[in-house]
């Protein structure tokens, strides 16, 4: 069992940057697949950021070049840097974590956070 406490959220005009932080109560990284996803009112949840157990990031096109994934083992914990933020950018933002078995991560994501808000005003 993993438990995931996301932090970091809050609100912010365009343009602006906040940075995302969740710690996960085990180690997990060398064997499981951690992300951030994202979900608007009536929108269906994206990933935005998911880092296979090799540490190999995928982005959303929607985001590359602005937001950043990282990591702290030592703290496992991840981070989401996000910059130069839009309001379309506005969602509830979950960590997730799921046991990695094959070369690539799996579709469903195990373990969730439960959540912290982004509100990007224009």
């Amino acid at each position: 069992q993993v438990q995931l406490v996301e932090s970091g959220g809050g609100s912010v005009q365009a343009g602006g940057s906040l940075r995302l932080s969740c710690t996960a109560t085990k180690y997990t990284y060398s064997t499981y697949c951690m992300g951030w996803f994202r979900q608007a009112p009536g929108k269906e949840r994206e990933g935005v950021a998911v880092a296979d157990s090799d540490g190999t990031t995928t982005y959303a096109d929607s985001v590359k070049g602005r937001f950043t994934f990282s990591r702290n083992n030592a703290k496992n914990t991840l981070y989401l840097q996000m910059n130069s933020l839009k309001a379309e950018d506005t969602a509830m933002y979950y960590c997730a974590a799921t046991p990695q078995y094959g070369f690539s991560c799996p579709e469903a994501f195990i373990y969730w956070g439960q959540g912290t808000q982004v509100t990007v005003s224009s």
